[in-house]
C-alpha cells in the first residue's frame, strides 16, 4: 500500500494517552482502547441515518468508499449503535452542534484495535493511514449537508 503506515498511525493515536504503552496493551487484550479526546483529536458523532441519506443508500461498501472519499480520513464504526465515529483535529469550533455531536475535551473514545475491520461490533470503516491522519472538517459538513437536503454524495 502506497504511503501507508498504520503501525506508525496507531503509535501516534496511543500517544493520546499519557502512558501510550497503556493504549497498546488494551488494543492487544481487549481490541480496543479507551483514548481521551481533546489534545491529539477530536470525533464527530455520525449516526448511521445521516451517513446513509448522505449516500442515498444502505449498501454498506458504497457507505464506506463514501466516508473514505468525502471524509478522506480514519472513520470508526460502531454497528451495535448504528453510529460512525470521524476522528477530526481538536477544535471548539463547530457549527453543527444542534445537529451532530462532536466530542472533545474531557470525552473518551473507544478506538478498535488496526485489525478490527467488522463488519459487526466495533471496527474501522476506514482505517488511519499516517501519522495525524485525520478526516477533514469540510468532507464531515459536506456529509452533514448533503444528509440534510437530500442531495446523495
Amino acid at each position: 500500500m502506497n504511503g501507508v503506515d498504520t503501525a506508525a498511525a496507531f503509535d501516534w493515536l496511543a500517544h493520546a494517552q499519557d502512558e501510550p504503552r497503556q493504549a497498546h496493551r488494551e488494543w492487544a487484550e481487549a481490541g480496543f482502547a479507551l483514548l481521551p479526546l481533546g489534545s491529539t483529536f477530536n470525533c464527530v458523532l455520525l449516526p448511521g441515518r445521516l451517513v446513509r441519506a448522505a449516500a442515498g443508500t444502505s449498501d454498506p461498501e458504497i457507505l464506506i468508499a463514501m466516508l473514505a472519499e468525502l471524509l478522506d480520513g480514519p472513520v470508526i464504526h460502531n454497528a451495535a449503535q448504528h453510529a460512525y465515529y470521524a476522528l477530526v483535529e481538536p477544535t471548539d469550533r463547530w457549527s453543527y452542534r444542534g445537529v451532530v455531536a462532536m466530542l472533545g475535551e474531557g470525552s473518551y473514545l473507544s478506538v478498535p484495535a488496526g485489525d478490527m475491520r467488522g463488519p459487526t461490533g466495533l471496527h474501522w470503516a476506514v482505517l488511519p493511514r499516517a501519522v495525524g491522519d485525520l478526516c477533514a472538517i469540510e468532507g464531515v459538513a459536506a456529509l452533514i449537508e448533503s444528509a440534510r437536503t437530500g442531495e446523495p454524495r
